[in-house]
């Protein structure tokens, strides 16, 4: 059997499908395109999947030539070993390609995680009335969506609701084990599954780890008739430590380097010495996200999965995201919603990018893109977030609808094997 995935999530989701499938079928071999979690399941990698998780236009086209190359080797394995059967997970400039070749080597495709052909790209919808076999979404609208359009489409719930279960740990064994300080409060840094994205959103964030910016000190405000004055907060290295959940895509050896450049960088808030272990913020690499989420107060998510993973875990959090300049204007240019998703306006004419509004169909968390995404400004929104406010009781409570609606009978991955042996050649 052939899989393809291209990122963090869908590395695990492939891993889960590959493992359950061994199940069934002891003796099936299994390649393609994946991440280390696949490998490990079994994957014989044609491609690494570290080696072509580039996004945005203007980033993909400096990768190009490698990115074909690597391209090519994947359409040859499929015309080489002929596959019964082809699982394609979200990854869309790469898996349509590939389904191009699949579908005319004559191997049935199911499509695990639609891409986001109801945002904007719409056009591709006829390659997938095309060339794909099943497609089966993980978001209640896509139903509707592509049924509506002629797709053989099926709503199989959300993996990550369907494994929903809080992490065993306790907040102290989770302090002991990565050396925090339980007495303090714990905020989830989740930047991006990508080095883009990482080096694109960590910087911010780090600047708000070593400021002072939180203004949690409100009820200390004093009006003189006059001015108004809040005395500063305390620093938040002082107040505060931050979650960092490495993906399976980031090298925590690389991560840790690119945290000391920034810390080297950000030295101007605490003049010319270096940091000191009382001063240095307290960024701690973590290797789960899901057990990030469930032990931090609040968090920072870069839009995508991992903005579910917070509203399935029930974290406060705040969606944040930055790619270049063009890619943004092109973006906000192509996007459109279907009827079937009402998509709110702001301030700036941007519709919504984190899929939890898009699910609930309202903003319930805040967004802050592109030049709104800064360290002021994630300070601002986050502060409430983080004490028991009306704000936190709010979205704690939108985000429990989401997570209803997440669900559906039996579990997603369950539905992807039983589709994929529908679709083998009788023995």
């Amino acid at each position: 059997m052939f899989l393809s995935a291209g990122e963090a999530s869908g590395d695990a989701y492939g891993a889960a499908i590959i493992t359950a499938l061994r199940q069934q079928l002891p003796q099936a071999v299994f390649s393609g395109l994946g991440g280390t979690q696949m490998e490990s399941a079994g994957q014989h990698r044609i491609v690494r999947a570290e080696d072509v998780a580039h996004m945005g236009i203007t980033e993909v086209l400096q990768h190009a030539p490698f990115i074909y190359r690597q391209y090519r080797k994947l359409v040859g394995s499929i015309q080489r070993d002929r596959p019964n059967v082809a699982i394609l997970i979200d990854f869309p400039d790469v898996n349509f390609r590939l389904a191009k070749h699949l579908h005319a080597t004559g191997v049935p495709v199911v499509w695990f995680v639609s891409p986001q052909l109801w945002a904007w790209k719409r056009r591709r919808l006829r390659w997938v009335q095309q060339r794909v076999s099943r497609m089966l979404v993980i978001f209640p609208f896509e139903e509707p969506f592509y049924r509506n359009r002629g797709v053989d489409a099926q709503f199989v719930g959300h993996p990550l609701a369907a494994s929903a279960e809080p992490p065993a740990v306790s907040r102290e064994a989770y302090a002991e084990q990565h050396n925090l300080d339980p007495n303090r409060t714990w905020i989830a840094f989740l930047p991006g599954s990508r080095w883009k994205e990482i080096r694109a959103n960590l910087p911010t964030l780090h600047e708000l780890a070593v400021s002072d910016l939180f203004s949690a000190s409100a009820a200390y405000t004093t009006f003189d008739g006059d001015t108004t004055t809040a005395p500063r907060d305390p620093a938040a290295y002082t107040r505060y430590e931050f979650l960092l959940p490495i993906a399976s895509t980031i090298s925590p050896a690389a991560l840790n380097t690119y945290l000391a450049e920034l810390d080297a960088q950000h030295l101007r808030y605490f003049g010319p010495t270096e940091f000191t272990p009382n001063t240095r913020p307290r960024i701690t690499l973590v290797p789960d996200a899901r057990e990030a989420l469930h032990h931090a107060r609040a968090s920072v998510v870069a839009s995508g999965t991992a903005t579910v993973l917070a509203a399935i875990v029930g974290n406060p959090f705040v969606v944040v995201y930055r790619v270049s300049a063009l890619t943004f204007a092109l973006a906000k240019k192509l996007v459109q919603y279907p009827p079937e998703l009402p998509a709110p306006f702001d301030a700036d004419g941007n519709v919504p990018v984190g899929m939890v509004n898009l699910i609930a169909g309202r903003r319930i968390v805040p967004e802050l893109l592109q030049s709104r995404f800064t360290a002021e400004n994630v300070a601002t929104v986050l502060t409430p977030l983080l004490s028991d406010t009306p704000e936190r009781d709010t979205q704690l409570t939108a985000l429990a609808e989401v997570r209803q609606r997440l669900h559906s009978d039996g579990h997603p991955i369950a539905h992807v094997v039983e589709t994929v042996l529908s679709l083998l050649p009788l023995q």
